[in-house]
């Protein structure tokens, strides 16, 4: 089977540049894939994307060698075992708030015996290889999202879900669940960034891998610094909008 090349990269201790894909188009994916992105996932939960178009766009990622990774709508089976057969090497899953959900997200990624993933794996077989079955449940990267109160509360007990490879965290819902305001790139000090710094820890302490959202590369670098091993900055539709922003700016003010 196809290595995992995110997972090769945290045997090595180095850390994953991961982009985000909000923009329903396999031509703009592809642009995207050729920027030096170590993965790109596609946001099923926010992003302008449904299964009609997830195909096409992980067909574009495997054209180079990016990982494909997807963000799910919610933590349901179909949702999970459709993304991995049409190819997502990596699984980020919102909104897990307790043992029995990562318990219910992880099964779902991984054939029998140690879960309950259907065999079909439509495209995988093409993307992975043909010992695809045989090497999936160890390959496949299931990151579950730590982003609620009653996460917080349990936080140590998800970590120890069995086949859990690491744990993402959504700074936005994260602030909502303990009543701040919703955002990204926390100062020190901040409530929501000390909940991201306990969460890392203990990430460290169950020996699994962090990542986690961020709106600028300075952020993500400090969030690196302290041990995070994937770091998303931004998203396709941001970098269309601030772009083209930023040139039109610039041509209204020319004197």
């Amino acid at each position: 089977m196809r290595k995992n090349k995110l997972k090769q990269l945290f045997k090595q201790g180095k850390a994953a540049i991961n982009g985000w894909l909000e923009i329903p188009s396999s031509f703009s994916t592809e642009v995207m894939c050729h920027q030096g992105w170590d993965s790109l996932t596609i946001d099923m939960q926010h992003g302008a994307i449904d299964n009609s178009n997830i195909l096409e766009m992980f067909q574009a990622i495997s054209t180079t060698d990016v990982v494909p990774m997807a963000r799910l709508s919610w933590n349901e089976p179909e949702h999970i075992m459709k993304a991995l057969d049409f190819g997502a090497y990596g699984i980020i899953c919102p909104m897990v708030s307790n043992r029995d959900q990562a318990e219910k997200f992880v099964q779902a990624c991984m054939y029998p015996p140690k879960g309950y993933r259907s065999f079909g794996p439509t495209r995988g077989f093409m993307y992975g290889g043909n010992d695809y079955v045989d090497h999936a449940n160890d390959e496949i990267l299931k990151l579950a999202m730590i982003e609620t109160k009653e996460a917080l509360q349990e936080l140590d007990k998800i970590m120890k879900t069995p086949g859990l490879d690491g744990i993402y965290i959504g700074p936005a819902d994260l602030s909502l669940a303990i009543g701040e305001k919703p955002g990204f790139d926390k100062p020190e000090g901040h409530p929501t960034h000390e909940r991201i710094i306990n969460i890392i820890d203990q990430a460290k302490k169950n020996n699994l891998v962090a990542g986690i959202h961020n709106a600028t590369p300075e952020y993500a670098r400090k969030m690196i610094d302290i041990g995070f091993q994937i770091v998303t900055v931004g998203s396709d539709r941001i970098f269309m909008s601030e772009g083209a922003k930023s040139i039109v700016s610039k041509l209204k003010n020319f004197k």
